[in-house]
């Protein structure tokens, strides 16, 4: 009997499981519905696609990316696994093939696709949610006459109101467990507030599920908040220290998408642009020269997701402000997928957030917009702090950490400080006056004293009252900011937040010294992330070309062969025989026996040709 274990190495090439797999797919076996909170890069797709080998009916994936449906069908193939996908992008005689496969389990075997281990059945259904629920739920009852054994929600926030990236037609799948009793659900996602991973939990009414929350660290990652000033000279100095590198910019707008893509390629760099306006054909061809590596940026509006597994991004650019700490943790973890380190580089003006609140408040409905406008402050909160990034993200995810990172801007960067004890008193000595019933704009104006009509006339006579007026608005909102930061007040609430005390808070009462940064603009400097391990540099350009040419051969992206941490793993090792190529992470049986030989040839050459 094979065991997860066992597929992890054979199907996938690695020898071990990270954060909670081998929990979760334990879970999912002993026919358990789950809920799988996981960074992305973590992994998420092992927890539902090892138990699918291990089942002997078919997994039905919903998601609402046509682009990573394409993607993990891909992978999948490359690693020995028979899987397909029912999408647009499929002609309607290519549709009918795989619905032919459906109805006729018994004899599946999809064309040009490796077996799966019994037989050539159909082991995993990439599908959306409208093409599930669509033409009078015909691909539902189909699915309900076949031997379906687990059923995955990718995606799951796309489920929630309180999500960044609400989609109405996943509602639908609050059906699944009523159509399917037996068949356990596995719901996923890589952003998700507490708020949001409640909501997910009600609307799929999953029974009694495994619940597991990942650490959203990815430390990898080196995050930095650059000011809005001359931002596409400091790209370009950016991009001519990381030429060759791959990478995706973020724009606010298409006009932007475009009009960067278009200066990018006159000052030297192969960039494409990708959005939601382009004509299905052009979008899918600038995608398909990116993952394929023919170019190395890809320029996309914030607005639409690129829905790719993509191992080999060293750098995620935001030319202008996410709306949300979720949709920028998504995007930024399409770096560095790989374990490899990896930049987030934002350009940060306010004006970006005015924008942004502007547009927030003519599109939404009245509950939408405050659910908004609080994730964009908080977006904003994450761009203005003068303390850890990497620790300001992991809080607002609800992981508490104390520790800073050492590999963000703030850390590496050195600030001029002062003494804000007294700040720090009058702020928490206005809390406590307010009951620690009221937000930051009443505290801030409560502070300074304010004539407005939103100020009780009882809280005009408290002893704290104008305490602040010295200290202007601007200034006061940065302090209480980075107080929060420190920990020395917190907010709490999801839809009110409002301001209370800490455990630090009583001390600074009693004399315990409070240092702040000055709220001077950052210097327009932007910091190099730290060195990788070293590898033989010639020997992975020689490799990465012979994986290109064999992605060539296979008409898949180079990254689905092998990821860039498996060249560099063999360029380090400089494995001398195929048994020691085994021990390489991202070698499994399968690609052993495929590509195994002929790496093992090329690193021999080359260790010939330097006497390695």
């Amino acid at each position: 009997m094979l065991n997860p274990r066992d597929i992890l190495k054979a199907c996938f090439g690695y020898d071990t499981f990270r954060y909670q797999q081998e929990e979760i797919i334990q879970t999912v076996l002993n026919g358990k519905d789950a809920f799988v909170l996981m960074p992305t890069g973590g992994g998420k797709s092992l927890c539902y696609q090892i138990p699918a080998l291990l089942f002997s009916g078919l997994t039905v994936v919903i998601s609402p990316l046509i682009a990573l449906m394409k993607d993990q069908v891909d992978a999948l193939r490359v690693n020995g696994i028979a899987a397909s996908y029912l999408n647009s992008s499929l002609t309607i005689s290519e549709q009918d093939e795989v619905i032919s496969q459906l109805s006729h389990p018994t004899s599946l075997k999809l064309r040009g696709a490796p077996s799966s281990k019994d037989g050539g059945a159909l082991k995993l259904l990439y599908i959306s949610p409208e093409r599930l629920f669509g033409n009078d739920w015909t691909l539902l009852l189909l699915l309900k006459k076949i031997k379906v054994s687990l059923m995955v929600i990718d995606e799951a926030h796309c489920i929630s109101q309180w999500g960044h990236d609400f989609r109405p037609e996943y509602f639908q799948l609050a059906s699944l467990k009523s159509e399917f009793p037996s068949v356990p659900v596995i719901a996923l996602t890589a952003t998700a507030d507490h708020v949001t991973q409640k909501d997910i939990l009600e609307r799929l009414r999953l029974v009694n599920p495994g619940v597991f929350v990942s650490s959203f660290n990815r430390a990898n990652i080196h995050y930095q908040v650059a000011p809005k000033q001359n931002s596409y000279k400091q790209l370009l100095d950016y991009l001519q220290r990381h030429k060759g590198e791959t990478g995706i910019i973020y724009t606010l707008s298409r006009r932007s998408a475009e009009t960067l893509a278009e200066r990018l390629n006159k000052d030297g760099f192969l960039a494409r642009p990708y959005h939601a306006g382009l004509t299905p054909k052009v979008k899918s061809n600038n995608q398909e020269l990116f993952i394929k590596d023919r170019i190395s940026i890809i320029v996309a509006t914030i607005a639409f997701g690129m829905g790719i597994n993509k191992s080999n991004v060293r750098f995620v650019v935001h030319m202008d402000l996410p709306k949300n700490l979720e949709g920028y943790y998504q995007e930024t973890g399409r770096a560095g997928r790989d374990g490899i380190k990896s930049d987030a580089l934002l350009f940060y003006s306010s004006g970006d957030v005015n924008k942004l609140k502007n547009f927030v408040r003519i599109n939404g409905n009245s509950d939408q917009t405050l659910i908004m406008l609080r994730k964009l402050s908080a977006m904003a909160d994450f761009c203005e702090i003068r303390t850890c990034r990497r620790k300001y993200l992991l809080n607002y995810f609800g992981e508490e950490t104390v520790n800073e990172c050492a590999s963000c801007d703030v850390c590496l960067t050195e600030y001029e400080t002062f003494d804000a004890t007294i700040i720090a008193q009058k702020a928490i000595s206005a809390v406590i006056r307010l009951g620690e019933r009221f937000g930051l704009s009443y505290l801030v104006d409560f502070l300074r004293g304010s004539k407005s009509e939103k100020i009780r006339l009882e809280h005009t006579t408290l002893k704290t009252y104008g305490a602040g007026a010295d200290i202007s608005k601007a200034d006061w909102f940065y302090f209480i900011k980075n107080l929060i930061a420190q920990g020395y007040l917190k907010q709490v609430g999801d839809q009110y937040p409002i301001i209370s005390l800490t455990n630090k808070s009583i001390a600074v009462l009693k004399g315990e010294k409070v240092s702040l940064v000055k709220p001077a603009p950052t210097k327009n400097v932007l910091i190099q992330r730290g060195a990788d391990e070293n590898y033989d540099k010639e020997l992975f350009t020689k490799l990465k070309d012979l994986r290109s040419q064999l992605a060539e051969t296979a008409n898949v992206p180079a990254y689905i062969i092998f990821s860039d941490a498996t060249l560099r793993a063999l360029a380090t090792h400089l494995p001398k025989s195929l048994e020691e190529i085994r021990h390489i992470s991202g070698f499994g049986d399968i690609k052993t026996a495929r590509y195994g030989q002929v790496f093992l040839e090329s690193i021999l050459e080359y260790s010939r040709d330097y006497k390695l």
